[in-house]
């Protein structure tokens, strides 16, 4: 069963080349099954049967998962299922047609207030390397509106002080975006005065990197994150796309166009785009409701 999971996790890698992150989603949702059905139906995962998947996703809907999360799972499970068919290690597929997940309505993200990103970049204190890193860090995130996985890839090569641009290299295409003037002062006095003394190996490439000189971690943002969270005593729940969110919702408030916000974030689609100019509007609409007189 091992040899399965393995090889499907290779076949992503290098024949389809995923993103870390989807390979890592989809493993583990597989794995999340694996240890489900062997714990509870005595089962490996090329016997299951539709009757097993359906158990699986009214489990997973009784542990209070999202429609969103019960739906990625099965849609990991397909795929993965289908490699099986395709390679020859089984006829036909336990996901078949007939079972569905009611997905339930979007949940929008949460946006962050001007006042709040304010709040929240000034928390670093610039008195000790990690504190310029992490001011750094902060700036760059709300400037480019780049997702965690592209901060931590960025290296040094990416920084481009004198035309104030970072290149981020995304999946599909590598994009060039802006620094606004404070985000390019805190970068640049991280890399003159700060990562040098940071980093143990003269050769690492890693733009942010953590306290042993090493590459940043995900792990290691999200926990940077979340201390200047609750420094600045914001209540609101604050992820690292919490920040991207933000930074496309500003944009559009402040009269960008959706195509240059598409652009600057890295959409393949247009439509992930939308759902920011969707959010303003339900703004304007609950604004409107709360304060027009005849509403």
């Amino acid at each position: 069963m091992l040899d399965f999971l393995n090889a499907y996790e290779n076949y992503l890698t290098k024949v389809k080349q995923a993103s870390a992150n989807t390979v890592f989603s989809y493993m583990r949702d597989i794995r999340q099954f694996s240890d489900w059905l062997a714990r509870e139906e005595d089962r490996n995962v090329v016997d299951a049967t539709e009757l097993n998947i359906q158990n699986y996703l009214a489990y997973l809907q009784e542990q209070g998962k999202s429609g969103a999360t019960v739906s990625r799972s099965l849609a990991s499970l397909k795929n993965f299922y289908g490699y099986l068919i395709s390679t020859g290690f089984l006829d036909s597929s336990p996901v078949t047609a007939q079972i569905h997940v009611e997905r339930g309505e979007k949940k929008l993200p949460q946006i962050l207030t001007g006042k709040e990103v304010e709040l929240l970049l000034a928390q670093p204190a610039c008195v000790d390397p990690k504190g310029f890193r992490d001011k750094a860090m902060l700036e760059v995130m709300y400037a480019t509106g780049i997702r965690v996985s592209e901060l931590i890839d960025l290296n040094v090569d990416d920084v481009n002080l004198e035309l104030a641009t970072i290149k981020c290299s995304g999946a599909k295409k590598t994009r060039a975006i802006p620094l606004y003037p404070a985000a390019l002062k805190a970068l640049r006095q991280y890399l003159k005065d700060v990562r040098g003394i940071m980093v143990m190996n003269p050769g690492e490439k890693a733009l942010f990197v953590n306290i042993n000189g090493a590459r940043m971690s995900r792990q290691g943002f999200w926990k940077i994150l979340k201390l200047y969270q609750a420094k600045a005593n914001i209540t609101k729940e604050i992820t690292p796309h919490t920040l991207r969110h933000s930074f496309a919702v500003h944009l559009l408030e402040n009269g960008a166009d959706l195509g240059s916000v598409q652009e600057l974030m890295g959409h393949s689609d247009i439509s992930s785009t939308q759902m920011y100019a969707h959010m303003i509007n339900q703004k304007i609409k609950s604004v409107y409701e709360k304060c027009h007189p005849k509403a």
